[in-house]
């Protein structure tokens, strides 16, 4: 399997677009976590105080003395001065953008790009979601130094995982009150609930959202896990807590518009264990066990040859017999594994190779 590799124009433009992001991004929080909303001076029959205001909410700082002028010197001081940081930093930003789309570096679906800003706008994205399926591709490849085929990556849906080992929180108060497809809607308003675990908007793009299917599990669903009344609920699928359990990737890639997004998702060799894993399933269309396959065999050969990482099972130990097993097969040319897993079967004619005679 060949890719296509970026040139040294675009990879040399490519980390010059990551770091313009990542010190915007920096700057961002840090005027959205500690500058955001304002502060003034109220006047009250006992006399003048100091209050801050965030998220409509005003809090008392104190009483007007010399230290409390002195906080609000310093916070006007430190807050104008940050803006204008954070304006030259997005206009520097802007800059790449037109470049990345020349120079087609662009990768990532302009919704799909969007939602992932919004998610990590908000604090979700690695704390309470983290990227699984398709999408996943896009951070291996741009740390890879290459492009996957559209045959890989074309999709119009993206799997959100939802981390079912602490409550899904909203750390906006204002996405609180209209939960996740509040949170959508902000991105496009023409999001509208689909299924209980999925939402779309007009293109149509459909995000859904999921979480592994727990053990002994039977109800349809946890009441531990509803969000908020009218928000979607996460689908339960089997093979997920392998996922939520695995090390993290985390990579910044470039959207259709040519801006940098920050994207969470699953290790790569995970992924393709995974991916292989769910290519020998018999509860899978042929087509998706056919694509299950080639995403896996992708996905191994970048990893191994590209980013570097070893299929190492003591670095991979705390994942399951099913998925380990697929190792051997990932540490070698897999061409006949995908086209065993892609071979339409006669009804009940198993898929599985036949012992080798001796």
């Amino acid at each position: 399997m060949r890719f296509n590799e970026l040139s040294g124009d675009q990879i040399r433009q490519r980390i010059d677009s990551v770091q313009a992001f990542n010190a915007w991004r920096d700057a961002d929080r840090e005027f959205r976590h500690s500058y955001r909303g304002s502060m003034h001076w109220q006047r009250k029959p006992s006399g003048e105080y100091l209050a801050r205001k965030y998220a409509q909410v005003w809090t008392q700082v104190g009483r007007r003395s010399t230290e409390t002028e002195q906080i609000a010197a310093d916070y006007t001081s430190q807050r104008t001065s940050l803006r204008t940081r954070l304006t030259k930093l997005a206009k520097s930003l802007d800059g790449t953008r037109r470049i990345n789309r020349a120079m087609g570096l662009g990768r990532v679906p302009d919704i799909a790009a969007r939602v992932l800003a919004k998610l990590d706008e908000n604090d979700l994205l690695g704390n309470h979601v983290v990227v699984a399926g398709t999408h996943c591709l896009y951070a291996y490849e741009s740390r890879a130094g290459i492009i996957f085929g559209g045959n890989l990556t074309a999709t119009k849906d993206i799997d959100l995982l939802l981390d079912v080992r602490q409550r899904f929180t909203f750390v906006m108060s204002e996405v609180k009150e209209r939960g996740f497809i509040g949170l959508l809607k902000q991105v496009d308003s023409s999001f509208r609930k689909s299924r209980s675990y999925n939402a779309s908007n007009d293109d149509p793009y459909v995000v859904d959202l999921i979480r592994p299917l727990r053990k002994h599990e039977h109800a349809k669903q946890d009441p531990e896990l509803t969000l908020n009344p009218g928000d979607l609920q996460p689908a339960a699928i089997e093979g997920l807590q392998w996922l939520v359990n695995s090390p993290k990737f985390e990579e910044v890639v470039i959207g259709e518009d040519g801006r940098p997004i920050r994207i969470v998702c699953i290790d790569p060799r995970v992924f393709a264990l995974h991916k292989l894993w769910l290519s020998r399933r018999d509860d899978r269309r042929p087509e998706q066990r056919r694509r299950d396959a080639l995403q896996a065999s992708a996905v191994a050969i970048a990893t191994r040859d590209y980013i570097g990482l070893k299929f190492d099972k003591k670095e991979l130990a705390a994942l399951p017999k099913e998925l380990l097993d697929g190792v051997s097969v990932l540490l070698k040319p897999i061409h006949d594994e995908v086209k065993l897993a892609s071979r339409p079967t006669a009804k009940g004619q198993s898929t599985k190779k036949k012992p080798k005679s001796k």
